[in-house]
C-alpha cells in the first residue's frame, strides 16, 4: 500500500530535493573558493518519465557542473542564484512533503476504520 506509484513518486521527488539541497549548500559554502565551478542537480525530467512508464523508483538523480560564466578567479557560483534556487527548493519540499503527510494521513484514516 505504501509502495503505490503516487507514494514511490513523491519519495523520489523528495530524494531529488534532498539532492538539490546539499548541492545548492556545498555551493554556497564555495561561493569565494577560487576555482570552485558550482553544480546543479536536475531530475524532474527523469521523474515524469520514470512516471509515465509506471516506474517512478527508477528516478535518475543528476548532478552536473554548471555552465555559467566564471568570474575572475574561476569560481562561477552566483550568491543571489543559489538563494533563488534554494527558496525555491524549500517550497517544492514542503509541498511534497505536505501531499506525502496527506496520502499517509487518509490510509491512517481508512486503516482506523
Amino acid at each position: 500500500m505504501l509502495d503505490d506509484v503516487t507514494s514511490v513518486t513523491l519519495q523520489a521527488a523528495m530524494t531529488g530535493l534532498a539532492q538539490r539541497q546539499r548541492v545548492t549548500a556545498n555551493n554556497i559554502a564555495n561561493v569565494e573558493t577560487p576555482g570552485y565551478i558550482a553544480q546543479r542537480v536536475s531530475f524532474e525530467d527523469s521523474l515524469a518519465s520514470a512516471f509515465s512508464a509506471g516506474d517512478p523508483a527508477s528516478t535518475a538523480v543528476q548532478q552536473t557542473a554548471s555552465t555559467d560564466n566564471s568570474g575572475v578567479n574561476g569560481n562561477n557560483v552566483n550568491l543571489s542564484s543559489e538563494i533563488v534556487i534554494d527558496e525555491e527548493t524549500t517550497m517544492q519540499n514542503q509541498l511534497v512533503a505536505g501531499a506525502l503527510t496527506a496520502k499517509y494521513g487518509l490510509i491512517s484514516t481508512v486503516l482506523q476504520g
